[in-house]
């Protein structure tokens, strides 16, 4: 690992390199420089607001380390879309969520690709650890990139060989065929699985409709939703999105539909817990599960009470809730609250509207931004041309549009993802 000045420029790096530091700023802490100076490691530092300018060089880096200590509510909204990213590219993520005072002793470090890291994670690790972390990651990315520059080329071999090669190669990709087959089944089978423990059945009533959509962007799902009549007043619904995509995903996204209380019961009564006590509750159960991949989840939590219609809500790194009133702008329910899983500390507000009839709520998971709107470089969300065209619909008609639109949308293959959305309408 050839050892190179740090950069803070956003342009391709002119050669591999091997560390890319993600921080709230473009720095790096004394304990870090001095881990990959003494280390040798060539490096990139890059704030987390403009990591999306790397997306067109990733093939140059070989692990990230983010670090997520003073990040802002807006950064920690873009750290599960940065994960992500980094995940389709195949390159190992980890995670500081603390750091030790000088001298160096220790980082707590959270893996978030369990096939790069070692399975069993800590509170804390010693420095020894990091660089095992790193070194496996490296050693993946270098294997499996053409960035790394070795190329292989295969001798020729003799004849009778070659008739051999060619039956044992037939042989094999008959074997592997099998294999594909049997995968997909299984995971066509865990896909109807997953849908098991979606709601068979809405809420509606004279008062509410209620509309769903989903589509996984393969044959399971890191989204996961709920719409619960908790008692004769109140429905309780959100909508979690694991990071990541596939299998793991989908494993944790049954994992937050098993942990996430609504209410708890005592002899003859009840207790209602409040969308901020749901949330917290529910973090500190992923803080502590210290899941060795795919460990994070944004979530909105909501409580609708039926009968004087008012709308209680907490919001866990999700996508802003979008309020849609009539012959009105929508409106983005905004309120602060971290990832699910990275800081068992977090606290999380909550905030109540009153409704009317004719309005709407759509809640949605990230990969149907591209059919809601996009913060652009300042901050500012704007409102997709397709939200505008079918806003105004009664919401069964709406909903139907906004399939159509997401089943036809072209997007590229790094931003497939999947695509979720939750409403209703008061009548």
């Amino acid at each position: 690992m050839a050892k190179t000045p740090m950069m803070t420029a956003v342009k391709r790096p002119k050669r591999f390199t091997d560390v890319l530091y993600i921080a709230n700023e473009q720095q790096a802490s004394a304990e870090i420089k001095w881990f990959l100076k003494q280390k040798k490691l060539s490096s990139l530092i890059l704030s987390i607001d403009d990591f999306h300018h790397a997306l067109d060089w990733l093939d140059m880096i070989g692990t990230v380390i983010i670090d997520t200590q003073g990040l802002t509510i807006t950064q920690q909204q873009k750290l599960a879309r940065t994960i992500e990213s980094l995940e389709m590219n195949n390159i190992g993520v980890i995670l500081l969520n603390n750091k030790m005072e000088l001298p160096v002793k220790s980082f707590s470090l959270a893996p978030t690709k369990s096939s790069f890291f070692i399975p069993n994670s800590t509170e804390t690790v010693s420095i020894d650890e990091l660089w095992v972390r790193i070194s496996v990651n490296l050693a993946y990315r270098k294997k499996s990139s053409k960035s790394s520059g070795i190329v292989v080329k295969p001798a020729v071999p003799p004849m009778s060989a070659q008739n051999k090669s060619h039956n044992k190669l037939a042989e094999q990709l008959h074997m592997t065929g099998n294999m594909v087959e049997n995968l997909t089944e299984h995971l066509r089978l865990a896909g109807l699985v997953q849908r098991d423990f979606l709601p068979t059945q809405l809420p509606n009533s004279n008062k509410v409709r209620w509309v769903a959509v989903f589509l996984p962007a393969e044959w399971v799902s890191g989204d996961i939703y709920d719409i619960v009549r908790i008692d004769e007043e109140h429905i309780a619904f959100y909508l979690a999105d694991a990071v990541g995509h596939s299998m793991p995903a989908a494993l944790l996204t049954m994992f937050i539909k098993q942990a996430l209380v609504m209410r708890q019961t005592a002899g003859n009564s009840y207790n209602i817990f409040s969308p901020a006590e749901v949330m917290s509750n529910l973090n500190v159960k992923m803080a502590e599960q210290r899941f060795s991949g795919y460990q994070f989840a944004t979530c909105c939590y909501f409580l609708l009470n039926t009968k004087t219609l008012e709308l209680t809500y907490a919001r866990a790194g999700h996508p802003y809730p979008i309020l849609i009133r009539p012959k009105a702008e929508p409106k983005q329910l905004e309120i602060r609250g971290s990832l699910l899983g990275v800081f068992k500390q977090a606290e999380y507000g909550q905030e109540t509207i009153q409704l009317e009839p004719g309005d709407k709520l759509l809640l949605y998971s990230d990969g149907a931004e591209p059919i809601i709107g996009r913060l652009d470089d300042s901050s500012v969300f704007h409102y997709s041309e397709e939200l505008y065209q079918i806003k105004d619909l009664p919401i069964t008609d709406m909903f139907d549009k906004f399939t159509e639109i997401a089943k036809s949308k072209q997007v590229n293959n790094c931003e497939v993802d999947d695509v979720t959305a939750v409403g209703f309408e008061i009548l």
